[in-house]
């Protein structure tokens, strides 16, 4: 047995088209996207009467991707609390960007907001967290030459 890589993340939303258009704005590109539904999907997921829209997209460089998808079936359920960045589970996404500040600003007109501040982390980089579409939390890195 032998592991290659992570093949993507996938991140359930509700407004699918302003998280698209925010992770657009990122810089990410569209790979592929589409609707899926039908036994097989359900088979895969565990789930019955499945219909979904997705959206596969990738860095620039080709290095990572994520899937956003939408559940049109069965309804989500209910409520959605936005976390603290110190609770358990997977907490964020990390970019590396170049221009932070510029990203930073960018990405506000999205509704994104800074959870702390951008800080120099040893000469090395500049860090940040921002809550964005739906509080998923990024981080942004980018790296001191």
């Amino acid at each position: 047995m032998k592991l290659h890589r992570i093949d993507h993340m996938g991140i359930v939303l509700n407004d699918f088209p302003a998280a698209k258009a925010f992770f657009l704005e990122l810089g990410l590109e569209v790979q592929a996207e589409g609707i899926a539904e039908g036994d097989w999907v359900g088979n895969v997921i565990g789930l019955h009467d499945v219909k979904v829209a997705y959206a596969m997209l990738r860095t620039p460089d080709g290095g990572a991707t994520i899937e956003l998808i939408r559940f049109h079936r069965p309804p989500a359920e209910e409520g959605m609390q936005q976390s603290v960045v110190n609770t358990p589970g997977i907490r964020h996404l990390a970019f590396v960007v170049e221009a932070i500040e510029a990203v930073v600003a960018k990405l506000a007109k999205h509704g994104a907001e800074l959870v702390g501040r951008i800080q120099n982390f040893e000469d090395t980089y500049k860090l940040c967290y921002m809550r964005g579409p739906e509080g998923i939390v990024l981080e942004l890195a980018e790296k001191i030459n």
